[in-house]
Order: C-alpha cells, then sequence, then structure tokens
C-alpha cells in the first residue's frame, strides 16, 4: 500500500512563523527570560529540531547566570520542560483560534490519497499536542482521525537524523519503496532521504534559499485549483513529473517509480 508522510510544521500550515515564534516569545515574557527572538534570530533556529532543543540553545553559561536559573542540569532540563509545556498550550490555542490557515492543496491531496487507499501519517519533531492541532486545523477532524501521528519525542534524535522517519515507516509497516514524505525544509529532505524514502518539497516562510539537492521534486506549494487558485510554482522537477497548475495525486504517484533516493 503506498503512504503519504506529511511533515506538519510549514507544509501542512506556515506555522512557524505566525504561530510557533510568537509563542516562543510570550512563554520567555511571561517566565521572565532577558531573550525576545527576532524573525531573523528565528530563521536561524528553526534549523534545530524540536521545540526544547531550540530553547537549549539559549543556554549559556551567561545566559544561565543572567536570568537566575539553576546551573544542575536535571533542574535545568526541567525548567526547559516547563517552558516549553506554557509554549505548547499558547500555540494550541492560537492554532485553535484558526488564525493561521492551512497551506493551499493539503486537504486535497490528502483526500486523494485517502480515496486511491494510501496510507496517511504526520511525522514531525514537535510536540504531539502542537501537531494534533495543526493537523485536526488543516484536514478537518474526520480525515485527520485517519491519520498516524507520530511527532516529539517518540524518537531520541530529531531531524535531520533519520529516526522519525523509520520509526513512522516501520510502525506503518510500510515498504519504503512505497512511501512519498513532503517536507519543507533540508533538515527535513535529509531525515527522509537517509531512512531512504522520496520526499517532495513544498517550500515554506524561511527555507526558500535552502539546498533540496535530492528532492524529487520542489515547488512553492501543493497549489489549489478554481474556484480559489494558487498555482504551484515548480522550482526542481529532476525526475520530469511535470505537474502542472497544481500537484495531483497522480503526480506524487509518479514520483514513487522515480530511482530510489540517495542522501546527500
Amino acid at each position: 500500500m503506498p503512504a503519504l508522510v506529511f511533515d506538519c510544521d510549514g507544509v501542512l500550515a506556515d506555522t512557524e512563523r505566525f504561530g510557533h515564534l510568537p509563542a516562543f516569545n510570550r512563554t520567555f515574557e511571561e517566565f521572565g527570560l532577558p531573550v525576545r527572538w527576532s524573525d531573523q534570530d528565528y530563521a536561524e533556529k528553526v534549523k534545530v529540531g524540536g521545540g526544547k532543543e531550540r530553547m537549549k540553545t539559549l543556554l549559556t553559561p551567561e545566559f544561565v547566570a543572567e536570568a537566575g536559573l539553576p546551573t544542575d542540569p536535571d533542574a535545568l532540563d526541567a525548567e526547559v520542560a516547563r517552558w516549553h509545556r506554557r509554549k505548547t498550550d499558547i500555540y494550541t490555542t492560537t492554532i485553535a483560534s484558526g488564525s493561521i490557515p492551512a497551506r493551499p492543496g493539503v486537504r486535497r491531496v490528502a483526500e486523494q490519497a485517502r480515496g486511491a487507499g494510501w496510507a496517511l501519517a504526520v511525522a514531525s519533531t514537535s510536540a504531539e499536542p502542537s501537531v494534533r492541532a495543526v493537523l485536526d486545523m488543516a484536514m478537518g477532524s474526520e480525515l485527520a482521525s485517519r491519520f498516524s501521528v507520530f511527532a516529539g519525542d517518540v524518537v531520541d534524535r530529531k531531524k535531520p537524523a533519520p529516526d522519525i522517519y523509520t520509526h513512522a515507516v516501520d510502525h506503518m509497516g510500510a515498504d519504503a519503496a512505497d512511501v512519498l514524505v513532503v517536507e519543507d525544509s533540508r533538515n527535513g529532505m535529509l531525515a527522509a532521504l537517509a531512512a531512504g524514502l522520496r520526499c517532495t518539497v513544498t517550500t515554506s516562510a524561511y527555507t526558500g534559499d535552502e539546498d533540496f539537492t535530492g528532492a524529487s521534486l520542489v515547488v512553492s506549494t501543493l497549489g489549489a485549483p478554481p474556484p480559489d487558485p494558487v498555482a504551484a510554482r515548480v522550482l526542481d522537477d529532476p525526475f520530469g513529473a511535470e505537474p502542472g497548475a497544481y500537484v495531483t495525486l497522480a503526480d506524487l504517484e509518479f514520483l514513487l517509480t522515480a530511482p530510489p533516493p540517495r542522501a546527500g
């Protein structure tokens, strides 16, 4: 059975800039931490997989001293976990408000895949409550219930390590040759390729300039047909999928016949 596996942030919705970044900054403010990430700062932070891991990049000796944080590693980990739980609460409330729309085409393609008998999944290093909130918003509750969800700390190593995708494929009982991943970042693509999976990339707010060598198809968006058309711009099409104004399930199915991926 073919399987379509989506990343979450940047793929299902443009959540990094409009959801995660404000949630991080509000958390820092609530905890009285001497930091606020700018959009430019966060463009670098998104290269770090996992929310707690991004927060831990703050923990220089100088920052720990300035913020009055504990120096004991276990106590510091517990403090970061507190921050992250609050940040997740803020973020899921934002998603539930409906202020961040789904990206064009993700629900359409998922519905087509489900109708054709494909398995569906989301594989993300974000916290599971955050992932489920975005999935429900983007797909609607009925279609979202058809997805397997692999998220958060279900694996120790985050992207670009292949662990989350290897875990997903194993638990879905899928054959790697029949799995297509939709990602938006180089780290995510590298994780998919290292797991032996083909990968389509839909670039997002912070990833348009990244190197996607190795992807089977790179587009600006999956796109949408009339009555509210959103054109997909093809950025790289190494195997000649030649999608039209919007990417279809047939285009993605074609990519499963392309040569096996090679991790860069």
